[in-house]
């Protein structure tokens, strides 16, 4: 890969996988603009790598409070509070794992990657987003979070397994219908994106383990990038939305969805 290749995969990956505009549809689309084949397995590995380490050193609280529950749940000291939270994240991710293999197992992952698809789920789950937002009431917070709440933003996550639909995106979607604070949907999306997108990198590494496949420098050089993208887009929208509304990326949700149905 060329050092272009690498920075426009990174950036992307990096910026729409915490934008709630759809990383995996955006990722499917650079082959298509630039004619370049696909990134394959490897690359996928980096960029969910990186993408890892950027959420839990931007939440190095929220991730030490989590991995604190986990070591109570097992007896390893003492955090009822984060054992909590800790078991509602655990509970939050089943949804989107049990969905994944089902769909990966029965082959049909790959079916969902055409641009149509795409471009219709960018529009319909852009317009939900939007009406969340705009009706959903502010008045919980994260501490708040309740095993009813964390199974129903579970569910909404695991349908970002079909591209277009954006991760992030439907989780604060369902966050903000529930009544949570801007700020701490995305809080919680991010937080549940640890086990996702730690998942998503290890089904990339063991499809590289079947194939035997070699770690090479631009993966590295592409994961740490996607590290620097990621990084600085979650410092952006956590203070993006103290102050605004998800309006301009339901926006651009739309306008890229029926751009796409009009070029393809």
């Amino acid at each position: 890969m060329t050092f272009l290749q690498q920075l426009l995969i990174a950036v992307v990956q990096g910026i729409t996988e915490f934008l709630p505009i759809s990383s995996s549809g955006h990722l499917i689309l650079i082959p298509y603009v630039t004619s370049w084949p696909d990134q394959g397995p490897l690359i996928d590995v980096a960029v969910h790598i990186g993408s890892l380490l950027a959420i839990v050193i931007y939440f190095w609280r929220d991730a030490w409070g989590l991995a604190r529950g986990g070591f109570a749940s097992v007896g390893i000291g003492t955090a009822p509070e984060q054992r909590r939270l800790f078991w509602w994240v655990a509970i939050g991710t089943i949804p989107a794992v049990a969905f994944g293999l089902f769909l990966k197992l029965g082959g049909w992952l790959e079916s969902f990657r055409i641009t149509d698809l795409v471009a219709i789920n960018l529009i319909v789950y852009g317009l939900l987003l939007g009406a969340a937002d705009r009706f959903g009431r502010q008045e919980k917070r994260y501490e708040d979070l309740t095993l009813r709440d964390a199974i129903i933003v579970g569910l909404a996550q695991a349908l970002a397994l079909i591209p277009g639909t954006s991760r992030s995106g439907i989780t604060m979607t369902a966050a903000r219908a529930l009544g949570y604070h801007r700020v701490e949907a995305a809080r919680f999306s991010f937080l549940l994106a640890i086990p996702a997108v730690a998942g998503a990198g290890l089904l990339a590494a063991l499809d590289l383990a079947e194939a035997s496949a070699q770690m090479r420098w631009d993966a590295i050089v592409t994961g740490a990038l996607t590290f620097v993208a990621a990084f600085a887009t979650m410092a952006f929208l956590m203070n993006f939305l103290k102050r605004a509304s998800m309006l301009v990326f339901v926006v651009y949700r739309v306008l890229l969805g029926i751009g796409l149905l009009i070029w393809f």
